[in-house]
Order: C-alpha cells, then structure tokens, then sequence
C-alpha cells in the first residue's frame, strides 16, 4: 500500500514509558514531526513484595495513552495511515485474551479500558534474587537472564504464587498488550526485540526455548507469537479518537531499538546517548551473528535490531546520576555549612569553573553505581595533589571519568575497526554539558555530531514510515 495518499498523510507513532507516554505525528513525504503529546502515568502501585516489586497500575498507563492521542490535532489523526508503537522491555503484564479490554464508545470517538489485567510488573522489578535466578535452568540464549525480565518473573509466579497465574491466558509487555488490544488479536504478537528482553528465546534461530521452559514448569501457553521486528501486526478493530478503523499497527518494538533508529542517519553511524544512565552503540554486519551463550563479564551486549541484524550496545548504568549525585553531595556540604544553594546554581557553576581548566591530572573512576558487568566496580579519585582540589578540576575529572567509562566498555578504537565514521551525540546530560561534550572530543576521536533528538516514539514512527 501506499503511505503518501492525499487522505493518509501521517504516521502515529506511540511510546509507553517507565514514567511517561508520548505520541506523535510524523508526516510522511517530509518525515518531519507535525504534532506531539506527553504525558506522565502516574502509575506505580504497592506491590506484594514491598520495596522489591515494581509495579504499575495499567488503566493509568492507557489513561496517559487515550489523554496523549486525544490531543493531537482530529484532523491528521483522521488521515492516520499507520501507527507505531514502542516501549519500556522486559517488563510484564498477563490479561485473559480477548478479554482484558472492553471499547466504549463516547463523545470523543471509541477508546478502550483493561478489564482483568494484572499490574504491569516492569522492568525494574527485583523480587528475582540472584539465587532465585541461579536456581533456574539457564536460558539457551546469548543474553543473560535477570530480574525485572518477563519470564524470569512468570518464573517465579509458579514457585511463589503459581494461583495468581490461573486467571490468564495471554501475557506479553505493556505495549504487546497495547497493539493486541488495538488490533482484536485472538492470540498476541510479540516482536524479536521484546522477545529477547524477556529472556529464553533463541534470536539466531528465532524461537522460544520451549523444552527448557516446560522442563520447568513454565505455562507456555502465556508465550506470545514471535514476528519479526518491523512486522504489522493487524489493523485497528475500531476507530479510536479520529484514527480510522482498519488502520495498520505494527508489531510492538523496544524502546532502545526505536530510539537509536530516531538518531541513526547512517549505517556508519554510532550513537551516544547520555541522560541518566549512558548508552553507545553501533549496528554490526548483517553478517554478525552472537555467540551461542552469554559472557557474562563482557561489557558489551548484542541486542537484536532490524532485518537479522545485531546492536552492539556498551550500556552503562553511570551517566548524568553522576553528575547529579556529585551535585547532590555538594548541596547537603552547603547546607551542613549552613548555607542554602540551589543545585541548578550549584551544576551551573561547576561546569563554568570546569570550562576555565583546561585539563586536569585529578583521576576519578566514576562508577558510583558499578556496572552490570562488574557490580562490585565503585568508584575512586586519585593522583590527589594539592594543585587539583578545585571545584573546576574535579568536576572536568568527573566529567572525564565518565566518559573514560564508557570507552573501556567500548573503545573508541573498536568503533574505527567497526566501520563506524562519526558518532550521533544526545542526552540531556551531554547536549547541555559543554566540560561532558569537550571531554568527549577528547576520548571518541571520529566526528561528533550533536543535535538529533534520541526519540522512541518518533523512531517507532519512522519505523512504520520505512515498511514496505
């Protein structure tokens, strides 16, 4: 079909958060942004399992969605050709299928609500201890299992509480369930790249480690069918706030994927990505495919992309926390001192006195969080000198370590051996960090270029855009 008819001008594309929902418009000959909509969910909830679980209430979650799509413009919402939908992996939420919503139709169109759903228990999720997971048969999979992963938490449902699971029939991630819901599914679909966020699926040759998991007690029965990523999953059953019925959907997609798709111009592209944590990452050959098993000490993960193909992604769990932790403990030293200082004063001026040092021989690892790879890894400062204690050179030595972090999990001599030729720089802690961007220059010697917005939702939309 044609995506640039007079009457189908746009494609929706759809992001489902931890904490928020976004939805926008892209046009498609211009493939420019025409319309979009944020909103926050609002939407944790106590869990069973107290500090450990995470959980979140999905009416809030489709409530955000409806309010996010309501408010894009009716007139291009009616010339809607496709729509796109991505979100947060791993997580998990079970509904009894063809059940788990009910459409009403009101004043502003059809929308739907969940009926019998679980919560959605996200990917943040800690109630799967390592022991818990060391007790598990292990996946046949080059991804490691961990807690917060779909099936690992179904996992233990069946230990723990195996009751819950008898009022379900279906299970996928919250945007799986989204496009089911969208779509009328008799049975849901789930993508390769949510497929393996969930743990025990084999990518290289497609599939769910079915002997594995029934071995283990594991109702299979709740696993989604797998299509590739990129797929259209079906076509709207209804119309929904303008949005024609009859309106392809495409198979849900990760986050991340859709994300790096939003930035990445080319295939000699990398993408950092610093924010609260940091990512880089860059598309290997289409010839690549991922060891049999998992190295559980490697820094680098393979996640799965588009058309067989592969990420490499070094992603590392300290970023922008960094610099706010090393704000935050500046503040409490005012405010022991007795003074009252801002942290928007405090980041402020830190990064002017770093910008007046040009360099500094103060070292600091800074991996206050550790690394999944190395969780014991904290961090340190040392070559501590008299000469360096300023708040200027701490903070460029701050700013160093945490790009000096990144490297060695994936070095920027690695990315030159890759093919990669220049690398799309974003995040809210980089673009807005100058000391963070020369540092940068300094470690990652190929071209930089600053200024593409890392956007699920508009990559997922430009996803759509690309399907033939």
């Amino acid at each position: 079909m044609s995506l640039q008819t007079p009457s189908r001008q746009y494609v929706l594309g759809l992001d489902l958060g931890t904490s928020s929902v976004k939805a926008v418009l892209v046009e498609t000959e211009s493939r420019a942004v025409a319309d979009s909509q944020i909103q926050e969910t609002k939407a944790e909830v106590s869990s069973m399992e107290g500090d450990k679980g995470r959980e979140q209430d999905v009416a809030r979650i489709l409530s955000a969605l409806h309010r996010c799509v309501a408010a894009l413009p009716r007139e291009c919402l009616r010339k809607v050709c496709r729509i796109g939908v991505s979100g947060q992996m791993h997580g998990v939420v079970l509904w009894k299928n063809q059940e788990g919503c009910v459409w009403q139709s009101t004043e502003a169109g059809f929308t739907f609500q969940p009926r019998g759903t679980s919560h959605l228990v996200t990917w943040q999720d800690g109630r799967c201890s390592r022991e818990f997971l060391d007790s598990l048969t292990q996946p046949d999979s080059h991804l490691s299992l961990a807690t917060g992963f779909g099936c690992a938490t179904i996992l233990w449902y069946m230990r723990n509480r195996p009751q819950f699971l008898e009022s379900y029939n279906a299970a996928g991630t919250i945007h799986d369930y989204v496009v089911a819901v969208l779509c009328g599914l008799k049975r849901p679909l789930m993508s390769v790249q949510n497929a393996a966020s969930w743990g025990y699926f084999n990518t290289r040759c497609g599939t769910w480690n079915l002997k594995i998991l029934r071995d283990s007690g594991f109702p299979t029965y709740l696993l989604p069918v797998v299509v590739k990523s990129g797929a259209i999953a079906g076509k709207t059953a209804h119309e929904w706030y303008g949005v024609p019925e009859g309106t392809e959907v495409g198979v849900a997609l990760g986050d991340f994927q859709c994300s790096v798709y939003s930035c990445m111009t080319e295939k000699t592209d990398a993408v950092l990505n610093i924010s609260t944590s940091a990512q880089l990452t860059f598309a290997l050959t289409p010839a690549y495919l991922p060891p049999a098993r998992p190295n559980p000490n490697t820094s680098v993960t393979n996640f799965p992309y588009f058309d067989g193909t592969y990420l490499a992604v070094a992603a590392a769990l300290n970023g922008g926390n960094v610099l706010a932790s090393f704000v935050g403990m500046l503040k409490q030293w005012t405010q022991e001192l007795g003074q009252e200082v801002p942290e928007s004063t405090i980041y402020s001026q830190s990064i002017h006195a770093a910008l007046n040092i040009a360099r500094t021989d103060l070292a600091v690892q800074a991996t206050i969080f550790g690394e999944r790879h190395s969780p014991d890894q904290l961090a340190s400062v040392t070559n501590i000198s008299p000469s360096n204690l300023s708040l200027g050179h701490v903070t460029r030595a701050l700013c160093r370590g945490i790009v000096e972090n990144l490297n060695s999990m994936l070095p920027c001599q690695q990315l030159i051996e890759s093919g990669v030729r220049r690398i799309m720089g974003s995040g809210s802690a980089l673009t807005r960090n100058e000391v963070l961007k020369q540092e940068v220059e300094k470690v990652f010697t190929l071209p930089i270029v600053y200024g593409k917005t890392v956007d699920s939702a508009v990559g997922v939309a430009m996803v759509m855009l690309d399907q033939k």
